[in-house]
C-alpha cells in the first residue's frame, strides 16, 4: 500500500505555493495510522501557510491603497480649526494646537524663533554692577505684537543697568510709549538735583544735553520718533518740579530706588493721562481730524486708551530692585550646594488670583459695588491685571470720557472694540492703578539668572521649568554626566532618561540665546524635558487670525548675574 506523501512548495516572492503528491510504500503496515495522522496535520500546516500568506498579501494591497490615497488626497484645510471651542483662558486651549495646519521645515522653523533674539555682554568692572551679559527674545502671537522689552545702562549719578518687559493690551500703543519712556523718568527720580540743574542750564543754553541712557537694543525692535517733543516737555516739567523741591532727599541708596521707582511709574502714568487731556481740549465736537492722526500709534489718546502691564528690574552694587505693574513676572535662578535649581520669585500678578490684590480694590470702593467691581476675574468684567498704565477708560471720570466718546470718533474707530463704550457699573472711578509693588533682593553667589517674561510665557510653563531648562542650557549640556541606573531601575525608565538627554543637548546645540531655547520649549515641549518638532510646527504655523487663541505674545530677558 502506498502512502501519499505532500510537499509543500513556496517561492521567494510569497504569491504561489503548490502542493506535489507522491507515492510512498510504507515500509511497516502497522504505521499507517500513524502516516495518516501524520498526512493530515500536514495539510492543516500547508492550509493555514495558505491562509496567512493571503492575508498577508490583502493587508498589503489595503496598505499601499491607503497610502495612495493619502498622497492623491488634499489635507483638509486650516479653517476647520475655527470649529474648535476652548473657554476663555483655558490653559488647553493655548496647548492644544491644530493638526490641519502645514508643517514647516526646520530651518523655518529657527529662522522663526531667532529672528528677534538679541544678546549683550557687559564688560566686566564697576560699571555691570553684577550683571555678566544677558539673553532676550520676543515671539509675537498679535500682529503687530502688543510687547515691547527695553534694557539700558544709566551713565549718571549712581548707575546700574535697568530691565522691563511690557505687556500692552487694546494695542501697542501704551506699550510701546512706556518702554521708551520709562527708564528716563527713573534716572531723573535718581538723578542729585545738582546734575538736574546742570541739565536744565543745558536745555535753557540750547547746549548738548549729556545722554542718560545707554540703550541696549535690538535693531528690529520697534521705535516711535513721533511725539518726542511731548515726551520731553513731560520729563523736563518733572525734573524742574524735583528741582523746585527744597532739600535733597537723604534715603538710603535702597530706600532712593525705591522710591525713585514708585514715583517714576506713578509721574509716568499721570502724564500719559495729562497729555491725552491736553489733546482732547484742542479737539473741537466731532471735529474733523488731521489726516492719519487717528491712526498714529504714538497719538496721545491711542497711548491713553490702550494700557500695558511692567515688570522692571534695576540691578546696581549686587541689589535687584523689581517694581511690577500686572501679571509679568521676574523669577530668579538660584542654583543650591548640590547643584540643583530652585525657582525663587520675586514678583506677585495683580489680578484675581491674588487673594491680597483681590481685597485691596473691592476695598478701594463701597460696598455696594462689591459685585460689579471684579466680574468673571476681571475688573469690571473687562479687564484680567488690575493694576496697569494708561487704561483712562478705568481711571477718568464719567464726564470726560463721555467727551471724548463724542468729540473723537476718529480715534475711537483705530482702537479696539472694546475701549469705544463706557465700561459697565463704572461708578466710582479710578479703579485702575500705576502703582508699583517693590521688591529688593541682595545678590548672593547662588544667585546665577534672572528671568523677566511677560505671562505669555508663564501660561505655558511653570517658573521651576522655567528655570531647570536655563540653567541646564547656561550650564552647557555638551559634557554630559553618566547615567548610572539603580537596580530598580526599568528599560523603559532608562530608555526616557537617554531620550531626554538627547532632546535636551539637541536644543542646546541649536540655540546659544536661552530666550529662544525658552521660546522652544513652550511651544514644542513633548512632556518629558523635549521638543516635539511636530507640535512646534504647528504652533508656529497657525494662521494669524488663530493664533492668538492659542498662545500669547511672549517676551523674554534672561539677566546673567554670576559664573556658574
Amino acid at each position: 500500500m502506498a502512502v501519499p506523501s505532500i510537499i509543500y512548495n513556496k517561492t521567494e516572492e510569497m504569491n504561489s505555493a503548490s502542493i506535489n503528491i507522491h507515492l510512498v510504500p510504507p515500509k511497516h503496515p502497522a504505521v499507517v495510522p500513524q502516516l495518516i495522522f501524520l498526512l493530515l496535520l500536514q495539510v492543516l500546516l500547508v492550509l493555514e501557510a495558505i491562509m496567512l500568506r493571503r492575508s498577508i498579501a490583502q493587508a498589503r494591497r489595503c496598505w499601499l491603497e491607503i497610502r495612495q490615497s493619502r498622497y492623491l488626497s488634499t489635507a483638509p484645510a486650516p479653517p476647520e480649526l475655527r470649529r474648535l471651542h476652548y473657554p476663555a483662558s483655558s490653559r488647553s486651549r493655548r496647548c492644544q494646537a491644530g493638526q490641519e495646519t502645514g508643517q514647516l521645515s526646520l530651518a523655518q522653523i529657527n529662522r522663526m524663533l531667532k529672528a528677534n533674539e538679541h544678546s549683550h555682554i557687559l564688560p566686566r568692572g564697576p560699571t555691570s554692577h553684577g550683571v555678566l551679559g544677558f539673553h532676550s527674545n520676543t515671539l509675537p502671537s498679535n500682529h503687530p505684537s502688543e510687547d515691547r522689552r527695553s534694557s539700558a545702562t544709566c551713565l549718571l549719578g549712581r548707575g546700574g543697568v535697568l530691565f522691563g518687559v511690557f505687556d500692552g493690551h487694546a494695542g501697542p500703543s501704551c506699550a510701546q510709549a512706556i518702554s521708551q519712556r520709562l527708564f528716563y523718568y527713573f534716572t531723573v527720580a535718581m538723578l542729585p538735583l545738582r546734575t538736574l540743574q546742570e541739565l536744565d542750564r543745558a536745555v535753557e543754553e540750547d547746549r548738548a544735553v549729556p545722554p542718560l541712557l545707554e540703550w541696549h537694543k535690538h535693531p528690529q525692535d520697534h521705535s516711535s520718533p513721533d511725539g518726542g517733543a511731548i515726551s520731553f516737555h513731560s520729563l523736563r516739567n518733572y525734573w524742574q518740579e524735583r528741582l523746585d523741591e527744597d532739600d535733597e532727599e537723604d534715603n538710603e541708596d535702597d530706600g532712593r530706588v525705591t522710591s525713585a521707582l514708585m514715583d517714576a511709574f506713578r509721574r509716568l502714568d499721570y502724564d500719559v493721562s495729562v497729555e491725552a487731556q491736553v489733546h482732547l481740549s484742542l479737539s473741537s465736537p466731532r471735529r474733523v481730524s488731521i489726516p492719519g492722526e487717528g491712526f498714529s500709534l504714538s497719538s496721545p489718546l491711542r497711548v491713553a486708551l490702550s494700557g500695558s502691564t511692567a515688570c522692571v528690574v534695576h540691578v546696581s552694587n549686587g541689589v535687584l530692585h523689581v517694581a511690577n505693574l500686572g501679571d509679568s513676572r521676574a523669577v530668579l535662578g538660584v542654583q543650591e550646594e548640590d547643584g540643583r535649581w530652585m525657582a525663587l520669585s520675586l514678583t506677585n500678578d495683580h489680578n484675581a488670583q491674588n487673594p491680597e490684590e483681590l481685597q485691596r480694590i473691592l476695598g478701594e470702593h463701597p460696598a455696594s459695588e462689591r459685585k460689579t467691581v471684579v466680574r468673571h476675574d476681571r475688573l469690571l468684567g473687562l479687564l484680567l491685571p488690575f493694576r496697569a498704565f494708561g487704561d483712562v477708560r478705568f481711571k477718568w471720570s464719567p464726564e470726560m470720557l463721555s467727551r471724548l466718546y463724542d468729540t473723537r470718533p476718529d480715534v475711537l474707530s483705530a482702537v479696539s472694540e472694546s475701549v469705544r463704550t463706557l465700561p459697565p457699573h463704572y461708578l466710582t472711578p479710578p479703579y485702575l492703578s500705576a502703582q508699583p509693588e517693590v521688591t529688593r533682593h541682595l545678590m548672593k553667589p547662588a544667585d546665577k539668572f534672572l528671568v523677566l517674561a511677560t505671562d505669555g510665557l508663564w501660561e505655558l510653563m511653570h517658573r521651576q521649568t522655567v528655570v531647570q531648562l536655563v540653567g541646564n542650557h547656561v550650564a552647557g549640556l555638551q559634557q554630559q554626566r553618566p547615567i548610572v541606573p539603580s537596580a530598580d531601575t526599568t528599560l523603559g525608565c532608562l530608555q526616557r532618561l537617554l531620550l531626554e538627554r538627547r532632546g535636551r543637548v539637541q536644543s542646546v546645540l541649536e540655540d546659544q540665546n536661552a530666550a529662544t531655547h525658552l521660546l522652544r520649549h513652550a511651544l514644542g515641549d513633548d512632556g518629558y524635558g523635549s521638543v516635539d518638532q511636530n507640535r512646534l510646527a504647528r504652533m508656529l504655523s497657525l494662521p494669524a487670525d488663530l493664533a492668538r487663541s492659542y498662545r500669547d505674545d511672549i517676551t523674554i530677558t534672561m539677566v546673567h548675574l554670576n559664573d556658574l
